[in-house]
Formats: structure tokens, C-alpha cells, sequence
């Protein structure tokens, strides 16, 4: 058995897959790459396929018709045979440094026979034109190098929360609690991260920067000018998380907090997201969004109305919803997300 399955789900990725699959080449045997051709209509399958022919034992192609970045991750998972699972997008890369070191914990996992189910790393934010390179670490609310539990967890911040870049599942967790992202969506690496939490029970942390995360590109699914023009697919997966996670049913209390606090950050991003567009039509889905929270998740519901985070996307009126754009805006140089 392979230690790790990467998946690299590639929708006309010429200009920069290569760039993707040589950061992860140096894993070598331990690792398979399985490069998802999601019918694409460039080179990308000449690309990945010559890539299978100058490493046969360790990348492997997946030629399907296109179904979205959620059914590239699905392909990827039905084909995974590593004992760990990683995405990585294809304009994405990883750090070597921090590479051989997740390799090494990983391989400690399997040595030592430890029943980890998630271990999480730090990413940094490529982002075009930016001096500062902004790191997503969580040394301030996880143990580090240490196997541990939802207990052991500290409260994480307001704008702090785990992504798919931070992840390293346990390929059979995902496999057995039926992780099925749906196709033709955007947005679904929420429901990628958010699904399997509830039956992840070991965690370990590495304090590494490990994923660069590249952001920059006009027509990248995460601009936020492209994010309104899709938000009904943002809210679709919002509503799914709410549906998939019965958060009344988890008992870990710090595993339920941290599933709220998720939760409420996605949902204050839809709502600050429909307030930007500025049209009445959003607004009303707006409110809808909350009436269908209201009716499916009360816990949630109080949060938005009167949490810190909620209270943004609440303000009344015009002027309220100019304070939550001015909010939102200054989020996102302190945090340094799109």
C-alpha cells in the first residue's frame, strides 16, 4: 500500500499543472499522484499522460467527462490505494522542505501503528502582487506534534478555521463515511473538509508550511467578482453542510463548537457575499438563506443573530449593509483570503 494518494483534479490546467506535479514528484514511491483529467479541452491530457509514461509506478491518469471539482476529488478517491488522502489544485504546489516532512510523520503514523485520522498543516496564501505572504497556521489552537483528541483543541479565532489546503485525511475514513461531493458545483472542498470532521476522532498537527495556495487569476473560482456570479452554488453547499452535519447529535462538546464555528464563517460569507452584489434579488435570497437556517439549524440561527460574526451580515438597512462590506473588506487584508 502507498503511504499517500494525492489527488490533482485538472480542468484545462496546461499553463500551470506542470508546475503542480513536480512539486509533488520528489515523494517518489511512497506516493501515487493520480491526475484527474476532468474533460478538459487543452493539452491537459497529453500533459498528465506523458507524465504517466515518464513515471508509471508512481502517477496514474483519470480521463473522465467533465463533472466538476467535486467529481475529480470523487475520482480521485475511488481510485486511491495510499493509506492517507491529500487534494492538491492543479494551480496550486507544495513546499519540498515541509514535503519531506509530512512524508516522514506519515510514515511514523504507519511505524508506530497510531490511529490518526486527520493530520493538519499549514497552508500560505500565493497571492498575486502581494509582498507579504499571509500563512494560515494554527499553532495557537492546536498541540503540536502530538496525536490528540477535539478535547485537547483551544478556541479558534473569528476568521480561523481549517481548510481543504490544511488536510491530510485517513483514505478509509473518508471511504467509509461515504463522502460523495456532488458534481457541477462550485465550492464543494467546504463540504470536502466540513463532512468527515464528525467522524474524525485523532488529530495531529504539524506545524509546517506545506501547501502554497496560488490566488490571483481573474476567472479563479474564489474571485470574489466570480463568487457573486455563482452564489447560488455557494449557497447550495451551504445548505448541504447544514444538511449533511446534525450538529444536535454530536456530544464531543469542543467538536461541536468547532463545527459551528465553521459553519457560522461559511454562512457569513454567503450573506456578506449577497449583500456585495447589491441587487434586491440577492437580498431576498439573503433572507431566505436565514428563514431556511431559522427552520433547519436554531443553534446556527442564534449564532447569526446575535454572535459577533452574525451580526454582519444583520445590520439594518443600507448603512448597516455598507458596515458589513467595510468589515468584510478589512477581514480580508488581515487575514489575507480573496
Amino acid at each position: 500500500m502507498k503511504l499517500l494518494s494525492v489527488a490533482i483534479p485538472c480542468y484545462n490546467s496546461q499553463a500551470y499543472m506542470r508546475q503542480c506535479i513536480e512539486s509533488l514528484l520528489p515523494g517518489g514511491e511512497e506516493v501515487e499522484l493520480l491526475i484527474v483529467n476532468d474533460g478538459s479541452a487543452d493539452d491537459t491530457a497529453q500533459i498528465a499522460d506523458e507524465y504517466a509514461r515518464q513515471h508509471p509506478t508512481i502517477v496514474k491518469v483519470i480521463h473522465q467527462s467533465n463533472g466538476g471539482h467535486g467529481e475529480a476529488v470523487n475520482a480521485g478517491l475511488r481510485n486511491a490505494t495510499g493509506q492517507f488522502f491529500k487534494v492538491v489544485d492543479s494551480d496550486d504546489w507544495v513546499d519540498l522542505e515541509a514535503y519531506t516532512r509530512v512524508l516522514q510523520t506519515l510514515r511514523s503514523f504507519r511505524e508506530k501503528e497510531l490511529p490518526v485520522d486527520l493530520m493538519i498543516s499549514n497552508f500560505v496564501y500565493e497571492k498575486e502582487g502581494a509582498k507579504l505572504k499571509k500563512v494560515m497556521r494554527y499553532e495557537d489552537v492546536l498541540p503540536a506534534n502530538t496525536v490528540f483528541g477535539w478535547p485537547d483543541m483551544k478556541h479558534f479565532g473569528k476568521g480561523q478555521y481549517l481548510m481543504m489546503h490544511s488536510l491530510i485525511y485517513r483514505t478509509r475514513l473518508l471511504q467509509d463515511c461515504g463522502l460523495m461531493l456532488p458534481k457541477h458545483t462550485f465550492y464543494v472542498d467546504n463540504l470536502f473538509v466540513y463532512q468527515p470532521l464528525v467522524h474524525v476522532k485523532q488529530l495531529y498537527y504539524l506545524n509546517v508550511n506545506f501547501y502554497r495556495y496560488y490566488i490571483g487569476r481573474e476567472d479563479q473560482s474564489v474571485n470574489e467578482r466570480v463568487m457573486i456570479s455563482r452564489i447560488d452554488q455557494q449557497i447550495k453547499v451551504n445548505k448541504l453542510m447544514i444538511e449533511q452535519v446534525r450538529l444536535e447529535e454530536i456530544e464531543e462538546p469542543k467538536q461541536k463548537r468547532y463545527l459551528l464555528h465553521h459553519l457560522e464563517i461559511v454562512t457569513v460569507i454567503s450573506g456578506i457575499l449577497l449583500i456585495r452584489s447589491g441587487t434586491r434579488e440577492n437580498l431576498e435570497k439573503k433572507r431566505e438563506l436565514l428563514q431556511y437556517i431559522k427552520e433547519n439549524n436554531l443553534e446556527l440561527y442564534h449564532h447569526l443573530r446575535y454572535g459577533l460574526m452574525g451580526n454582519l451580515i444583520n445590520l439594518p438597512g443600507r448603512f448597516g449593509r455598507h458596515i458589513s462590506v467595510g468589515a468584510y473588506k478589512l477581514a480580508q487584508k488581515i487575514v489575507g483570503f480573496n
